[in-house]
């Protein structure tokens, strides 16, 4: 049986105590977002939500008042976390990594008032920030 999406229809799992589990498309396990697939697959927009409101709330907080280099330092420590937590456990494809990277790339934009990305490379490499596609991958190692 197929529902008007073309997925199949799966029957509802009953537990021994009665219980019906109902099969749905997300879930939330240990803090990562499982999505229905045929494959494993994480969902990133909690993720990349979590960094946003993170990183809005330590730039409105400190705004132009603080350098670039304790932005910076604070993002590091308590926005990037949020972004990546539980990720290594995920196959991400490279779609996926590069979603994560644009939303630091957007951060440094933002913090440095351009849009020319090699601008912005250039300031992630003096402050020696690391992607998250690069810290996934050195994390993964």
């Amino acid at each position: 049986m197929h529902n008007i999406s073309g997925q199949s229809v799966c029957a509802k799992i009953s537990s021994e105590s009665g219980c019906v589990l109902s099969w749905v498309s997300e879930m939330k396990y240990l803090g990562v977002h499982i999505v229905n697939s045929r494959s494993f697959k994480c969902s990133l927009d909690a993720p990349k939500r979590s960094f946003y409101c993170s990183a809005n709330a330590i730039f409105g907080k400190i705004g132009r008042i603080a350098s670039e280099e304790v932005t910076l330092q604070l993002i590091q420590s308590k926005s990037v976390p949020l972004l990546l937590y539980g990720l290594e456990a995920c196959p991400l494809n490279k779609s996926q990594q590069n979603s994560l990277d644009f939303v630091i790339n957007q951060f440094f934009m933002k913090l440095f008032v351009t849009s020319d990305r090699n601008i912005v490379e250039n300031c992630q490499e003096k402050f020696g920030f690391m992607l998250p596609s690069s810290l996934l991958e050195k994390r993964k190692n």
